[in-house]
C-alpha cells in the first residue's frame, strides 16, 4: 500500500513505521480479528496521503486524553492502559532515541527531519536511522513489558506541567535562579547541536534578558517520559517589537535523577 502511494524510498518505509505506532495506539479499536488486514491498510493509506498533503511530512499521533463520544468505561480503561504501556516502552529507549521519537511523534509542533538534525548537529540520515532503530526497539520493549505494571503517564505529565508553570512564575517573580538551583543538576548544560555553549549562569542570564526585553513565555503542553521532557511554550513579544522572537519555543530536556541535566531549545518558525 505504501509503495503504491509513495513509491520506493525512505518515505514509504517511514510511512509504514508511523502506521505501526498508530496501530499500536489504536489496537483497542479492533473488535474482529478478520478485519485487521483492512484496518491496517486504511491506516497506512491515510498516513501516506497525509505525507503527500504535508510539506513537513508529519503524522502526529492522536491524543487519547480526550475520549470520543460514546466511549464506554471499559474502552477508556483500555485506552489509558495502552498509553501507559507505550510510554513504559519509550522509557526503555536510550535518551537519544527517546528524544527523537518524542519530537517526531508526540511534540505538537513536530519538527521535521532537517530541524531535528540541526538540533543535534547530525546528518538527516542519522535522524532517519535513529527513528528506525527506535521504532524497532519500541516493538521489542512493548513485547517484553506486556505483563508488567506501568506508571500513570497522565499523572507524570500533569506533574511536569505544574513544574513548567512554577518555573515561569518564578522567573516573573525574580526567583528563577533560586528555583532552578533546586531543579537543575549543578552541571546542567545548554547545547546547540553538539556544542555545549553554557551552563546554569548562561541560562539564567538568557531568561533575564528575555524578560528585560518584554518577552514572556506562556506554557502550552508537556510531553514527558522518565528521563526526557518537552515543554512547549508560546512566546509573547512586546507590542513595540512584535518580531523580537519566534512565535514559540520548545524546551527539550534530558533529565538525571529527576533534575534537568541538558537543555536544547527548538524555536518554531513563523506560520
Amino acid at each position: 500500500m505504501a509503495l503504491s502511494v509513495l513509491g520506493h524510498g525512505p518515505d514509504a518505509e517511514d510511512a509504514v513505521q508511523d502506521a505501526t505506532l498508530i496501530a499500536l495506539r489504536r489496537i483497542g479499536d479492533v473488535r474482529q480479528a478478520d478485519s485487521v488486514g483492512a484496518w491496517l491498510r486504511t491506516i497506512v493509506r491515510n498516513v501516506c496521503r497525509s505525507r503527500l498533503r504535508s510539506a513537513a511530512t508529519t503524522t502526529p499521533l492522536p491524543d487519547l486524553a480526550v475520549p470520543a463520544a460514546g466511549t464506554s468505561p471499559e474502552q477508556l480503561i483500555d485506552q489509558h492502559a495502552m498509553r501507559d504501556w507505550l510510554w513504559r516502552a519509550i522509557d526503555e529507549l536510550t535518551p537519544t532515541l527517546c528524544m527523537t521519537v518524542m519530537l517526531r511523534h508526540f511534540s505538537p509542533r513536530t519538527p521535521s527531519y532537517h530541524q531535528i538534525a540541526a538540533l543535534y548537529g547530525v546528518p538527516v540520515g542519522t535522524v532517519r536511522s535513529r527513528l528506525s532503530e527506535a521504532r524497532a526497539k519500541l516493538i521489542e520493549a512493548m513485547a517484553t513489558t506486556a505483563d508488567t505494571a506501568h506508571d500513570d503517564d497522565a499523572a507524570l505529565t500533569r506533574a511536569s506541567a505544574r513544574e513548567a508553570a512554577e518555573i515561569l512564575a518564578a522567573a516573573e517573580q525574580g526567583r528563577f535562579a533560586e528555583l532552578t538551583a533546586e531543579r537543575w543538576t549543578p552541571d546542567v548544560a545548554y547545547y546547540r547541536g553538539r556544542q555545549r555553549v553554557g551552563g546554569r549562569d548562561f541560562l539564567i542570564r538568557g531568561m533575564a534578558s528575555d524578560l528585560e526585553a518584554g518577552v514572556r513565555q506562556q506554557f502550552r503542553i508537556a510531553v514527558t517520559s522518565r528521563d526526557t521532557t518537552i515543554w512547549e511554550m508560546d512566546l509573547v513579544n512586546p507590542p513595540d517589537k512584535p518580531g523580537h522572537c519566534p512565535p514559540a519555543v520548545a524546551w527539550l530536556m534530558s533529565m538525571r535523577n529527576g533534575l534537568m541535566h541538558q537543555l536544547r531549545l527548538f524555536h518554531a518558525p513563523a506560520g
